[in-house]
């Protein structure tokens, strides 16, 4: 249950950013992911690392986002707090995405040219259908879906690879629960 749950609360978190984002609404999405994330937290065994691996991947997500924007081949329509800076919806999404890999994604573990092979065609197909709703705008197709599918290829083992050692989901060994 726990696993559904995640998934559709991701779902539920990408879309509000995404929309909100196209509708010049960027806080709606950021507030949204927002409280995913708490509520994700809140059902942490260990919130402390698990919010490690949060704050690690959203440091990604804006750094990647906006090396993005900064090269011309991203563009959004709301939510920058600098100019050429990934707005801070896309950084919440980073961080929604971080909340699935210790739960839904935790398959992933071990299976790293599966990670990459579905970080190779999910990174893009994601930016994708966010440029189908209007919540950006892929200005130079080629190398952004190519820099997106090679990004995207080697943050989802890496990210996977993080999760394990920032696991905050699993209970700890010895405690009731465990």
């Amino acid at each position: 249950m726990n696993i559904l749950i995640n998934i559709v609360a991701f779902q539920l978190g990408w879309f509000a950013c995404v929309l909100g984002g196209a509708n010049q609404l960027p806080w709606l999405g950021t507030l949204t992911a927002v409280l995913i994330v708490a509520w994700h937290l809140g059902q942490a065994h260990r919130p402390a690392r698990e919010f490690t691996l949060l704050a690690a991947v959203g440091a990604l997500g804006a750094l990647w986002d906006s090396l993005l924007v900064a090269a011309g081949w991203l563009a959004y329509p709301s939510g920058m707090l600098l100019a050429n800076t990934a707005p801070h919806w896309i950084v919440a999404m980073w961080v929604l995405f971080a909340s699935t890999l210790n739960v839904s994604l935790r398959w992933l573990r071990g299976r790293w040219i599966v990670a990459a092979a579905l970080g190779a065609a999910g990174g893009p197909l994601a930016y994708y259908a966010g440029a189908g709703l209007d919540g950006v705008v892929i200005a130079d197709p080629v190398p952004a879906f190519t820099a997106l599918a090679l990004g995207w290829a080697a943050f989802v083992p890496l990210l996977s690879k993080l999760s394990i050692r920032f696991d905050g989901m699993r209970a700890v060994p010895g405690t009731a629960g465990a």
